[in-house]
């Protein structure tokens, strides 16, 4: 499991080892583990870390101190150093001295030239955005230099990952002690680059954000015993499509007859649809065990989203059932319940626009599952999942931008409703489907079709049960 913490929490931690530490320890444990990261980049670029023209962007706290003494670090080896502050009065007094003392120089301006540039300007206490002074450091960044991060991109907001206005992409981002959110959410993921975790020996409690690894769905997926039948394997009803998106049904059904549950149930008018593309489904309404009602389902079918919520029986809400959900009725529900919304319809739910969404996924995902009382997963760029009563929030980290394609969300929503009937809790099927999700359409490539996401699911199974 890959864990993310907040600012504060990381704060209070230094704090606590501060004060068993001398002076300054702490800070060179972090400024060995960051140049020891940009030796080994420099050493597969170049071939060596002498004579290497590396560039310091520094800050006036903390992260520009750390940026020096690895820079100093560098310098020592044999590299020419230069760091560029954004305020020469507030420079880290000890760092500098370092830096110069092994060799390095200050200089007002960036050179022209370089083979690497760190990010030492804001690190993880920067709001906002870039000031001024240091936006126009980063705009002076030389094109094609790579640039590796001290703690967060400049720019990124370290709690959410929101980016308000220019912000520093890098090619690498050394983090110390723990990752934090917005190294895992979009935007900021999508800046960081390359993640290097440096241990420096924090005591950190239970997580904000968590990611997934293999060796956590090989866990919770369901799997059949000696003694399993479809039916103890669970059934998952699945209410979809319609005369104009018949389509969505066929898919949501792909996705939940490679879920892992023993039986797919259809109900709706696209059966003829679906057996004509898989004739292993049951027909008709019946005993389940879990159901997905929402997909293509059109206009003036919000009773069928009702009565089954009335159940006692997990369901997943995706698409056109989540139109007027009743906060109410979704609170007072004690089967699992989980809500697969896009940024849209997310912005829907809680009567914000889609921009706030984007902007702010993290907070948006909790704000949803505190609002309906149900797990959330919010799909996007970064797929969120979230659950009632303050539990970490899971980051996925597979996928790829093709699925951005008609009728991934499908194969999605059927996919996760079979875990749900298989006995998983509906943030765990959520992070899982969204898991298995994003690993298929890794296998598939692009451009790809949801149909293709479909099939490829058995072998992502396979990939993280068997890695």
């Amino acid at each position: 499991m890959r864990t993310a913490y907040s600012v504060e929490t990381v704060r209070a931690a230094e704090r606590e080892l501060m004060a068993r530490l001398p002076e300054g320890a702490l800070m060179q444990r972090a400024a060995a583990g960051l140049a020891a990261v940009c030796a080994g980049l420099l050493r597969r670029r170049r071939g060596r870390v002498y004579g290497a023209r590396v560039v310091l962007l520094v800050g006036p706290g903390d992260n520009g101190g750390d940026a020096l003494y690895a820079g100093a670090r560098l310098a020592r080896r044999g590299a020419a150093v230069t760091a560029v502050p954004m305020d020469p009065e507030r420079m880290h007094a000890g760092g500098l001295a370092a830096l110069r003392a092994a060799g390095g120089r200050a200089a007002g301006t960036l050179p022209q030239r370089a083979d690497l540039v760190v990010d030492g300007l804001l690190g993880i206490g920067g709001r906002g955005g870039l000031r001024p002074a240091a936006a126009a450091l980063v705009e002076r960044i030389p094109p094609g230099v790579p640039v590796v991060a001290v703690d967060l991109p400049s720019g990124v907001d370290a709690d959410t990952g929101e980016v308000a206005g220019p912000a520093v992409t890098a090619e690498v981002t050394v983090t110390f002690g723990a990752y934090k959110p917005g190294l895992l959410i979009d935007p900021g993921a999508s800046r960081a680059g390359a993640l290097h975790l440096v241990d420096i020996g924090l005591e950190l409690p239970e997580p904000e954000v968590e990611a997934l690894q293999h060796a956590d769905v090989a866990g919770l997926l369901p799997e059949p015993t000696a003694s399993s039948d479809k039916y103890r394997r669970g059934v998952v009803g699945i209410v979809a499509g319609s005369a104009q998106y018949p389509g969505a049904a066929v898919l949501a059904v792909a996705g939940a007859l490679r879920g892992g549950a023993g039986a797919v149930r259809y109900v709706g008018p696209a059966a003829d649809s679906v057996l004509a593309r898989h004739p292993e489904t049951l027909i008709g309404p019946g005993r389940v065990q879990a159901w997905v009602i929402g997909p293509g389902l059109g206009e003036g079918r919000a009773g069928e989203v009702a009565d089954l919520l009335a159940q006692d029986t997990a369901v997943l809400v995706d698409a056109d059932g989540l139109r007027g959900l009743d906060p109410a009725v979704l609170r007072a529900r004690t089967a699992p319940t989980l809500l697969t919304p896009h940024a849209g319809e997310a912005a829907a739910l809680l009567g914000v626009s889609r921009e706030s969404v984007e902007a702010g996924r993290l907070a948006a995902v909790r704000r949803l599952a505190e609002r309906y009382g149900a797990a959330v997963l919010l799909k996007g760029s970064t797929t969120l999942v979230a659950s009632a009563g303050g539990r970490p929030v899971r980051v996925n980290p597979t996928g790829t931008p093709w699925l951005a394609t008609a009728g991934s969300g499908d194969v999605l929503s059927g996919l996760a409703g079979s875990l749900l009937a298989g006995g998983l809790s509906g943030a765990d099927a959520g992070a899982v489907g969204a898991y298995l999700h994003g690993l298929a359409a890794r296998r598939t490539g692009g451009p790809l079709l949801a149909q293709q996401v479909a099939e490829a699911l058995p072998a992502a199974w396979r990939d993280a049960t068997h890695p």
